[in-house]
């Protein structure tokens, strides 16, 4: 026995189409049932294919809440018993996330298989390294095989190339037994643009406004409420059913909603009464370009009561301070060393003032707010993948920056993130790639790209095309880099600081004021200090000599770094982490 359940407010018909045959489903007996057909059959099970037929059309659709879809976006759902698989992760508990090292990665490029169960061979690799979270890009079903998962269009099942629903238990399953948490990243602001049948059945999208991806979600227009219910019901399967400690939030700018309570606050009511059922600690991140503290303010305070979300301003102040070049699109509002110190010290850099990028005042200050309510990295997918090559850190600004980069990010007081790879200054690009089946969509997004990158001197040829297989081929990490040359010496760099991070308590310190910097913009060095714990950073071109004479230890050091007799001196590139009396 199955009941199968699908909103169709506006329908006047909906058939089920189970057995190669359609069966008439019940239609909503009042408003209360909110436009919800139901029907309930005796042989159907685990493995049962169905889909829904609505109005005259035979034609069935995929079920929009689909656990499973095995044969992709376009093909038939399949019925899926949460209830069967084994887990053996009773009491786990995630760290907290004020103590978190985040590693962000792809299962498609994180190994040559690219699945899921593959992946699980690499976690006692990421326990080594001190990794506490690992932070999975979206695995929603999206057309085509490979893909970033940003165009999701079967938001409830997971992508049946990486393996399906079976295999994500598997994962996490094993990642809790390491002591390793999982973090999803989820996308909610619009779906995919092939394989997204949601309109034939309610208005899930609204033409009132657009993001730069497609239709709106409808977070406030007629049906919203059955709408947000299907985007909050995902985030809460995700973390019970799934198992996974939280997720990240993408792009909750490109929410339009005017509600009395917004959908974001919404969602953090209800993860915090799921996590008071099931007796853990589950976690929100959000990626907001809004600069706005409401939304990690605690709701008792007015705000969205998001625990945290991703701080561009740190990773576009520490980008343009270690590669000076970089100055076009949002760039332009940074550079110099005073901004990267403002970002550190004060968390938004644009907090109230004038951004040249978008010609307007930005953003208002993070005040009181605890600096383990944002993430700080130097690379994510966003900025690895968004360039035109898809070239990574190392390869922009040098090993020696890189090294200094990881030094603030790592020690600095910010929640840190790595992106895959990053740590041992991998040479494989991460690209954009998307495998669109439809030969016009995958044309305008090849000649998009060249476009779009044509405006920052490339020439066509030179820029990847994102729906050849060989730039989603390109992107794979290469595993035995890890252990030859400078790769080797970047690994071993990155354990050291994250250690580091582990054992002295006023790098876990997350209160305002607890990060304060000194600099030199014409010389080009950096100081910041934590505690009795100072980095030294010189990101000029000359060797500069730095007082410093309450030191009593360097403890870390990489470049060329003499201290002796209260000064420190700094050859170009060079980082030293100090310990002060």
């Amino acid at each position: 026995m199955h009941r199968f359940e699908v909103w169709a407010p506006r329908a006047s018909r909906v058939r089920l189409h189970i057995h190669n045959e359609l069966r008439e489903m019940q239609p909503p007996a009042s408003v209360d049932d909110h436009g919800w057909w139901r029907l309930d059959v005796s042989d159907a099970g685990p493995g049962t294919r169905y889909g829904f037929a609505v109005g005259n059309d035979d034609q069935p659709w995929p079920d929009p809440r689909s656990l499973w879809q095995p044969d992709g976006v376009h093909g038939l759902s399949c019925v899926y018993d949460h209830a069967a698989f084994a887990w053996t992760d009773k009491g786990f508990q995630a760290p907290p996330l004020s103590s978190a090292v985040i590693y962000e990665l792809h299962i498609g490029t994180f190994t040559s298989e690219g699945t899921l169960d593959s992946a699980i061979a690499r976690l006692d690799y990421l326990v080594e390294l001190g990794i506490t979270h690992v932070e999975l890009l979206p695995l929603a079903a999206f057309a085509g095989a490979f893909g970033w998962g940003y165009d999701g269009a079967a938001l409830y099942a997971v992508h049946q190339p990486y393996g399906g629903p079976d295999a994500l238990k598997r994962f996490v399953d094993a990642a809790h037994g390491k002591g390793l948490a999982v973090l999803l990243d989820v996308v909610y602001n619009h779906f995919g643009p092939v394989g997204n049948y949601t309109g034939k059945f309610g208005p899930y999208l609204v033409d009132t406004h657009h993001t730069p991806w497609g239709g709106a979600v409808n977070f406030e227009e007629w049906g919203a409420d059955q709408v947000r219910r299907f985007f909050l019901d995902n985030a809460l399967m995700w973390m019970r059913d799934f198992h996974m400690d939280g997720l990240r939030l993408d792009a909750v700018h490109a929410f339009v909603d005017r509600s009395a309570i917004h959908v974001l606050e919404q969602l953090a009511t209800e993860v915090e009464h799921l996590s008071s059922a099931i007796g853990r600690q589950l976690t929100l991140i959000a990626e907001s370009d809004l600069n706005d503290p409401r939304v990690v303010t605690s709701r008792e305070a007015g705000g969205y009561g998001i625990d945290a979300q991703w701080s561009d301003d740190f990773h576009h102040a520490l980008f343009t301070a270690i590669a000076p070049q970089e100055t076009r699109g949002y760039y332009e509002d940074f550079g110099g060393l005073a901004k990267l110190a403002k970002a550190l010290e004060e968390t938004f850099v644009y907090d109230g003032i004038y951004s040249r990028h978008r010609n307007r005042i930005h953003g208002r200050p993070a005040g009181a707010l605890d600096r383990h309510r944002f993430v700080g990295y130097i690379q994510n997918h966003d900025q690895v993948g968004n360039r035109a090559q898809g070239d990574r850190v190392a390869a922009i600004a040098g090993m020696d920056r890189a090294r200094a980069a990881a030094a603030l990010v790592l020690l600095g007081p910010f929640v840190p993130m790595l992106f895959q790879g990053e740590e041992w200054a991998a040479s494989t690009p991460f690209l954009y790639f998307a495998d669109h089946e439809d030969p016009g969509m995958a044309q305008a997004v090849s000649e998009g790209r060249r476009r779009e990158f044509s405006a920052f001197g490339w020439k066509p040829e030179d820029v990847p095309d994102p729906v050849e297989r060989a730039s989603f081929e390109r992107s794979r990490l290469r595993w035995e880099e890890t252990e030859i040359g400078e790769h080797a010496q970047m690994l071993a760099w990155y354990r050291d600081l994250i250690r580091l991070r582990r054992s002295l308590p006023e790098l876990e310190d997350g209160a305002p004021g607890a990060c304060r910097v000194e600099f030199d913009d014409q010389q080009g060095w950096l100081m910041m200090h934590r505690g009795k714990v100072t980095v030294a950073v010189n990101l000029g071109d000359q060797q500069v000599r730095l007082p410093a004479p309450l030191v009593t230890e360097q403890i870390l050091s990489s470049g060329t770094c003499i201290l002796q007799g209260g000064t420190l001196t700094l050859h170009d590139g060079a980082t030293a982490v100090l310990r002060r009396d």
